[in-house]
């Protein structure tokens, strides 16, 4: 069974994904890239695509309401497809601003459109087309099979099924018996997703008959959790030695601000200060979280502003 690195905006950047990868990774997801924003050509938006040496294979996502928008993305991402192992629509991102404009959790309420979406993707890229999605917008309301029927017919190759409804949010019983409906009743192979944090987490998931399972939140302060769940016989080292997750991430960070400078070379990147505060601030809150000290180390964050201040807090 793959154990994958799930999608999360402001998370799964190049430098995140290197550390999972070496942390037993097997494949990994890029933040959800808005086919609007790479329709019209915000750049910005491209760095989300950006890549760094030493990754392992990585599946690129989109996310979008417009057949135009995601049509014309798709044909932008063929043009680096050597990237990618695949090509995602975001179905189940149930945050606020995204439903809102029609994309994300809002699909699972219009399988005949989620169709269409996946039709132009497949029409404008040789990458394989997947979809990732829930099971229905409410308990009660499941749009899961109809969707897996759509993903087929559209010529999809995976689906990723977040086993709750987008009223759950991230929250709450993940339903491992519809799950397995699922498997058993589409040719897609179907990847397992909902709070994966521990080994009954993934034999729960196995038992639903999936060909993998994606981990998200539980690897923010974690990236060994890969390996740890995948060989659970073996002891897992640190593929860093002695040297802090948190002091790997940042140096990767820095490398990876060196690529963006180097591959666009008329953007505005912001400076080492800027880049690394901005960049870091998230994930510190969850490398230090539940240490001693780590109420004082949060204040701390709220203010940090240059590099030098986190190299510090680092140490």
């Amino acid at each position: 069974m793959k154990f994958i690195l799930a999608p999360m905006a402001d998370f799964t950047d190049a430098p995140f994904r290197k550390m999972c990868f070496e942390g037993g990774a097997d494949l990994s997801y890029c933040e959800m890239v808005s086919a609007a924003a790479l329709a019209h050509g915000n750049s910005p938006t491209r760095h989300l695509m950006e890549v760094m040496p030493g990754e392992g294979p990585v599946a690129c996502q989109i996310f979008g309401a417009r057949e135009e928008d995601v049509a014309k993305a798709a044909r932008e991402i063929d043009l680096i497809k050597d990237r990618f192992t695949e090509l995602n629509l975001n179905a189940g991102c149930p945050m606020q601003r995204i439903m809102r404009a029609g994309a994300g959790a809002k699909l699972i309420e219009d399988p005949e459109k989620v169709y269409r979406l996946l039709k132009v993707m497949a029409e404008n890229t040789s990458l394989p087309i997947t979809l990732k999605t829930r099971l229905g917008p409410r308990p009660g309301e499941d749009r899961i099979f109809e969707l897996a029927d759509a993903a087929e017919k559209a010529g999809a190759k995976g689906l990723a099924v977040h086993a709750r409804y987008t009223s759950q949010m991230h929250g709450g019983e993940v339903h491992y018996g519809k799950l397995a409906e699922v498997v058993a009743n589409t040719r897609l192979p179907v990847i397992g997703n909902g709070s994966v944090k521990t080994l009954k987490d993934v034999a729960n998931m196995a038992a639903a008959g999936v060909q993998g399972v994606m981990i998200g939140r539980a690897s923010l302060a974690d990236p060994l959790i890969f390996a740890r769940l995948k060989n659970p016989d073996e002891e897992t080292s640190s593929p860093w030695g002695d040297i802090s997750p948190a002091k790997i991430h940042l140096k990767y960070l820095l490398e990876f601000r060196e690529i963006l400078i180097r591959n666009f070379p008329y953007d505005r990147i912001p400076s080492v200060d800027g880049f690394a505060s901005v960049k870091m601030h998230v994930h510190l809150f969850r490398y230090f979280n539940s240490r001693p000290g780590a109420a004082a180390l949060r204040a701390r964050l709220n203010s940090v502003r240059t590099l030098a201040e986190i190299e510090n807090i680092i140490k």
